[in-house]
Formats: C-alpha cells, structure tokens, sequence
C-alpha cells in the first residue's frame, strides 16, 4: 500500500522523510533513504546535522600559523621598514644631539651662557661646524656600521631559514642602497687623516665582499693583479715607511701602513654559524663604545673660531681677552673666555684681533705622504696647498 499524497495547487506534494536517530532511513514511496547524518559543530542556534553527501568548504591553509611559544614572527616587509626606520633616525638624530651637546659644553655647563650661544649661533653655522669636526665621526660609523654588516649579512645567509634572527648591522646593511655605503667611504676619505686610510681597504673589501676570487676565474692571473696592487701601494708608502722607522718610536703608524692591506686578502666571505650571534653583540657594543670614546673630544671641540683681542684705550695699557667671540653690535663685542665667564668689551677699546689655532691643531708626528703630512685629511692638505699656514702670531702663544 503506498503512501498516501497531499494535493496542492500545483499537484502532488510528495511525503516527509523520516529519519531513525543514528541509523538508516527506510524507503518511501519507492525514493531512495536519506544520506546519513554525520555529526558536525554545532551552530548559535543549535546542533544541526549535516549531510554526508554535501560538500563542506574547508581553508587551504590552517588559521592558526606554526609559531614558536614565547616568539613572535615578524613578516620580512615590516622586519626591513623598522630597520630602515631605526638606520636613518641614528643618522638624523645623532647629529642634532651632538650639536646641542656641544653648545652646552662650550657654555660651560651654564644655563644662561648656552641660551646665549643658542641665540646667536645659527643652524646653517652650527651644521657647518658639526659638518667640519664630526663629519670623520660620522663617516666612521658608517664604514664600520656597512663593513661588519655586509659580512655578518653574507655569514647568516649561509644559515638555515629560520635558524636565528639576522644581526641589527646586517639587517642595516641590507636596506641601505649602494650610493649612500659609497658616499660614507667617499667622505671617509676626504676627512680621515691620511695616517688611518689604509684602514679603508678592508673595510672596503668586507662592505663589497669584493674576494681575491672575484679579480679574476683563473689562479695565476689573480695572483699578478694582487701583486701588482701591492706594489703600488708599497711604492705609495714606502718613503714614509723608511721614516718611520728611522726615527724609531713610530710602531702605531708602521702597523697602520702594512697589516690593513694584508688583512684585506683574507676579510671577505662568510663566517662560520658558531661564531654570527656573538660576534653581532661584540660588534655592536664595540662600534657604539668606539663612537662614544670618539665623540668626547667632538663634543669638546668649539663651536666658535680661537681669538686673541687686544683691548685698551688709545693712550692707556692694553689687555689680551683669550675667547671666542660670540657676536658684535654697534656697541659691545660679546667674548666668550676661553677660562670661562662672558665679557662685554666696548666696541670702541678694541684695537687689534689675531685667529689662533688650538693645541689639537698642532701636529705630533714628523712624517709626510708625498707632500702631505699624516695627520692631515686630504681636503685639509689641498687647502694647505693652497693657503699655506702662516706664522703663529705672538699673541696667541702667551696665555692670557
């Protein structure tokens, strides 16, 4: 007997399906049972079973990333945006520090003193003197920032992916373009003493990873362009060398002279992944004390030129006022002493004025580079060709 149909308006209605709970359903009217339920989450609105037989869309991949407990991961597009971020704030920064740091030192530690030189010292002439007595602290921080960087860099991609996070200079290193590493070596050898440039060449070569192997593919012609390289370069040194060593107590510049090149065959590549985590934190902490320990007498340089006024009236006894002059009105001449203390000279005692260099100034060694002495920079021995340094006026060897 089949089932009995309900009529609509369109015709037959066929029958409700019948399920027993966790078994078969029995045929109806001849159809076929229903797919059996299979048991899924259930929803807010309560548990639902869901036929075997319709598809269920599931992710491709997991939500929930693989994450190391404790560790967060960062993607590589934010890890590069943060290291540029942080680079070109120590470059900006840094500089504008040092600057107020060394209006401070120059006033003294005194409050008034420092407003008074911030008022009248300007941004473009504090820039230029920071630019012409930082810019080798600057550069120096960079070139050994880009050295290190590029070989701890080429040294942790030799890793596993994964292994450890890239050193800070590596990761530096990796988002600073190629022009800017170059102009850091270019100021570097423009405003390095001429003494400490030899010191360029490895730390050109690590920058670069420029290896013996890549001058040329074949041993013996590598081998000739190294040879030929060193012979210039000894034929460069070689007189001051000899000088060196016939005045006898210059040890520091015959070192600086001979092992920078020989240290240059041997500092491009890799190094071994026992030695990449601590040698990034000796490095880091050794480049940051270095800039400290260099940065104190930069701090301590003056802003203001040396110089000797001679003060007094016309038919009176003169005095000498030691300082640096701070500005001049129509009637007072501000001398910042070189002992401390500000004083106002009247503009109508002032009868003579003498530049004077300070003690840094004043050369220690006796060794020359093919004209140029060692302690000079190579902008500092083209000015000196060009206006050769006069006599020491008398006034500014006497202390006031």
């Amino acid at each position: 007997m089949s089932a009995p149909t309900a009529t609509g308006g369109d015709g037959p209605v066929p029958p409700p399906r019948t399920s027993a709970p966790g078994g078969d359903a029995s045929a109806i009217d001849g159809t076929a049972a229903a797919p059996p339920a299979v048991d899924r989450p259930l929803g807010a609105e309560g548990g639902v079973a869901w036929p075997a037989a319709v598809p269920v869309a599931e992710p491709a991949e997991p939500v929930v990333a693989a994450v190391e407990p404790g560790r967060v991961r960062w993607d590589p597009a934010e890890r590069r945006a943060r290291a540029s971020q942080s680079f070109w704030t120590a470059v900006v920064g840094v500089p504008a520090i040092f600057s107020v740091l060394r209006l401070g030192v120059e006033a003294g530690g005194e409050l008034q003193t420092t407003l008074l030189l911030v008022a009248n010292v300007g941004p473009v002439n504090l820039l230029a003197g920071f630019l012409t007595t930082a810019a080798r602290l600057l550069s120096t921080g960079l070139v050994a920032v880009f050295a290190l960087g590029a070989v701890l860099a080429v040294s942790a991609d030799r890793l596993p992916p994964g292994t450890r996070r890239r050193p800070l200079f590596a990761r530096w290193a990796d988002i600073t373009p190629a022009w800017v590493v170059l102009a850091s070596f270019l100021l570097a050898l423009i405003t390095w003493p001429l003494l400490y440039l030899p010191l360029l060449l490895p730390a050109f070569v690590a920058a670069f990873q420029l290896s013996p192997a890549r001058l040329h593919e074949r041993v013996a012609p590598r081998w000739l362009l190294i040879g030929a390289l060193l012979a210039g370069y000894g034929w460069l040194m070689l007189p001051t060398m000899r000088d060196a060593m016939r005045q006898g107590d210059e040890w520091l510049v015959l070192a600086l002279i001979v092992v920078p090149p020989l240290l240059a065959l041997f500092v491009a590549g890799p190094l071994p992944g026992l030695v990449i985590r601590p040698l990034s934190s000796v490095t880091e902490v050794a480049v940051l004390a270095t800039l400290v320990w260099a940065a104190v007498p930069v701090i301590t340089t003056p802003v203001l030129p040396l110089t000797v006024t001679t003060v007094g009236a016309e038919s009176g006894p003169t005095e000498d006022v030691r300082g640096h002059v701070v500005t001049t009105d129509d009637v007072n001449m501000v001398i910042l002493q070189e002992r401390g203390g500000v004083r106002y000279v009247p503009v109508g005692l002032v009868r003579a004025q003498v530049l004077c260099p300070s003690e840094e100034e004043l050369p220690r060694h006796q060794l020359r580079i093919h004209d140029f002495h060692v302690e000079d920079s190579l902008l500092e021995g083209m000015g000196r060709r060009v206006r050769p340094v006069h006599r020491i006026d008398a006034a500014c060897r006497t202390p006031a």
